[in-house]
């Protein structure tokens, strides 16, 4: 390869190649280091104020300001478990509120409230400190309410509040997230059991995935004192670690072996791999990135800290598969295939080129038309279902009705509606209206207590600051967020009741917040960025593949292959999460909605993963036209040579995503299946009917504006099948 100059992974795989105890020790370190950075710095979680956009971060932004933002509110429920109120039940209520007020971080417990039907008292506890964080304070209230309980083993004691929500939340979404893992890396392990035949060479890399992972967790926490995490960024890196992590680990490997098995030693196969594959993880990597990159562009926090943990976990997944592994190759040699397991190793070696897919790419690549109308039909209708996808951001209501706190809020609202959602009127008023907006507010809180779209069982109240220059309106709906009665209470308030009540008040400043709003804005914000996002990631993606292959047309079917693919997922998406026809298949309760956030993360990763073996199998293709190959030989060629490396990538993904799948918290359940499916659909329907058949339709024109076979292959030499030992250099 002399005269030629070396691209990235080419020389990265050399020097690690010929320094293998350095790139293995340098590895080891900058993992040690990565990882205590966790232990030390603790990571930034986000506020509350930070996560909101539009009015509803107004509104936030002048309760903040004017120091009118309540306290978190625990409700402790009493009542007989059968039957009205009694003088027990009132006892209990007297000696909860004695019990709960003596309490430090308790600022205040509210008398006892009877439900209208009379079968339940309600006492409202006010929870001193940042209600952000009351969770973390929350404990013994709920020990005060148990010992309450257990001393009135005939009546129902029960507390629920957002705080204890979130505690109760949290616990069992660890447990859950826990059993993803423990499940996805033996299952991962066994599939490249399968691939490799070999106990070694399936480990590697599990072991790679897990220190990019575990190095990742470290760097977040460093990372999260810029962009806060709102809770689901480990969940995201854990995800993507392990899947990319493994992959590009995959494609190394598989061709290490494929040199080994021609004669090539351990030094030399590692340098045609890292020339190739290596090459392949680069591209796909940096496509990877860009495409996380277009989150930022989403203008919401939550997306753009979930994008900076995947953009760190890739990154370090594809640093360590074109550095440290080339090195660990290397320094095993032979033993990487040690110790064999019966029987798969004789079939993982048995035959490069499987009749099985010559068979299954015969129709795309004799019949090309057909075969790419009917798989591109096939899409089509699939994705159809996506025009009608309604998106709503998670709300508390829509936790799994498992957790215990989840069932007494069941309760609670069944008996005290208005704590099913909270509408909030936010108002700054200038010197000298003080007094008027007050007056208004009083004026529309009363028009609302006769209002049907709001609750009556505790009426609208106002606060109002020290200085009097703000004001807030609270008026509770007897339906939670996401249903069209809370977002008919908002748009009443914002479009014709807050309007005609603060008319002819100069200088005032007003928004209309709360949960249901907060849901409104947060969802109205992506669909209005969806667009853009989509546009910026295709036109990286297709300036990507340009640099990689010198061709406009591979760029062009790139694009569309994705637009395919993702399109397909979201209407699997509307079809499996907004109807219940899949709840006891996939053991969850549909809420009607795709969550708000979820098509636009899948987006973006989709666009990046799907390169991950597109530019592997592209690459190979391309490398058989350069050999002098016709178009309809090269792919099949290429397709066939990389079936099993691809399969094996795509299973691996599968396993990965799927085991999220099969979580119960809904937001994690979507994410999981809608990866999967599109992963399964990008490995099958886009591999062997749609790739092939448009690249044998479109011929020598796929590589338009380059002409492939003039100059590139002049230094790089021929091996003994007639391959050349690397692709054309970004």
């Amino acid at each position: 390869m002399t005269g030629k100059k070396r691209h990235f992974a080419s020389r990265m795989g050399r020097w690690s190649a010929n320094h293998p105890w350095w790139a293995v020790l340098v590895w080891l370190l900058l993992t040690v280091v990565a990882f205590s950075i966790g232990t030390v710095v603790k990571g930034r979680e986000a506020t509350n104020q930070e996560l909101l956009v539009g009015q509803a971060a107004t509104a936030d932004r002048i309760v903040n300001e004017n120091g009118l933002r309540g306290p978190a509110t625990e409700n402790v429920l009493v009542g007989p478990l059968d039957g009205r109120l009694d003088d027990a039940s009132a006892a209990a209520a007297a000696e909860l509120k004695q019990q709960l007020g003596a309490l430090a971080g308790v600022a205040s417990v509210s008398d006892p409230i009877p439900s209208a039907d009379q079968r339940v008292l309600l006492l409202q506890v006010a929870v001193e400190g940042d209600p952000d964080t009351a969770n973390d304070r929350v404990a013994p209230l709920l020990a005060a309410t148990r010992a309450v309980q257990q001393a009135h083993p005939d009546l129902r004691v029960e507390e629920v509040g957002e705080a204890s929500i979130k505690s109760d939340f949290q616990d069992w979404l660890g447990k859950d997230l826990q059993k993803a893992t423990t499940i996805s890396v033996p299952v991962t392990l066994v599939i490249l059991a399968l691939i490799f035949g070999a106990v070694v060479m399936a480990g590697v890399p599990v072991l790679l995935g897990l220190t990019a992972v575990a190095s990742t967790l470290g760097l977040w926490a460093l990372a999260s004192q810029v962009v806060p995490d709102p809770g689901t960024v480990t969940d995201v890196i854990v995800l993507m670690g392990l899947a990319v992590g493994v992959d590009y680990c995959l494609f190394y490997l598989r061709r290490f072996r494929e040199e080994t098995a021609k004669g090539y030693g351990a030094t030399s196969a590692v340098e045609i791999a890292a020339a190739t594959s290596g090459h392949s993880v680069v591209v796909s990597g940096v496509a990877v990135l860009v495409s996380m990159a277009g989150l930022y562009l989403a203008g919401d926090l939550m997306l753009a800290s979930m994008a900076t943990g995947a953009i760190i976990v890739v990154a370090v997944a594809m640093l360590s598969a074109v550095t440290v592994l080339p090195a660990l190759l290397v320094k095993l040699g032979r033993a990487v295939d040690r110790p064999r397991i019966p029987l798969v190793w004789r079939l993982t070696r048995s035959r490069s080129n499987p009749r099985a897919w010559n068979f299954l790419l015969r129709p795309a690549t004799r019949h090309p038309l057909v075969s790419l109308v009917l798989a591109v039909g096939a899409l089509v209708a699939l994705a159809l279902p996506a025009l009608g996808m309604d998106l709503k951001a998670t709300q508390i209501a829509d936790y799994p009705r498992t957790l215990a706190t989840m069932q007494s809020y069941d309760r609670l609202l069944a008996e005290f509606p208005s704590n099913a959602n909270t509408d909030v009127v936010a108002v700054k008023a200038p010197a000298g209206q003080q007094e008027a907006v007050r007056g208004r507010l009083e004026q529309l809180a009363e028009q609302l207590g006769r209002e049907p779209l709001f609750a009556r069982d505790i009426p609208p109240t106002v606060r109002v600051s020290a200085d009097g220059r703000g004001a807030v309106l609270e008026a509770g709906t007897p339906t939670p967020p996401g249903t069209s009665p809370a977002r008919d209470s908002v748009d009443r308030l914002r479009n014709v009741l807050v309007p005609a009540a603060l008319k002819d008040l100069p200088g005032v400043e007003y928004a209309v917040g709360g949960d249901q709003a907060d849901d409104m804005d947060y969802t109205a914000n992506l669909k209005d960025r969806l667009p853009m996002v989509m546009g910026v990631v295709f036109a990286l993606t297709f300036l990507i593949i340009v640099l990689a292959f010198r061709s406009v047309v591979v760029a062009l079917t790139t694009v569309v292959l994705n637009l395919l693919s993702v399109a397909a997922s979201f209407g699997f998406l509307c079809l499996v999460f907004q109807h219940t026809w899949a709840d006891g298949l996939l053991d969850y309760h549909s809420t009607g909605h795709v969550v708000s956030w979820v098509p636009v993360l899948l987006f973006v990763i989709l666009s990046g993963l799907s390169l991950d073996y597109h530019v592997f199998v592209v690459s190979r293709i391309r490398e058989g036209v350069v050999a002098g190959m016709t178009t309809r030989n090269a792919v099949l060629d290429g397709i066939t040579r990389t079936a099993g490396v691809v399969t094996g990538a795509a299973a691996v993904m599968v396993a990965v995503f799927a085991t999220f799948g099969t979580l119960t918290f809904i937001e994690l359940k979507q994410i999981g299946v809608g990866l999967a499916v599109a992963i399964v659909l990008d490995a099958t329907v886009i591999r062997i009917f749609v790739l092939p058949a448009a690249m044998t339709l479109l011929g020598r024109a796929n590589w338009w504006p380059s002409r492939t076979g003039r100059a590139v292959t002049a230094d790089l030499p021929r091996r003994s099948d007639g391959a050349y030992q690397e692709p054309v250099d970004v």
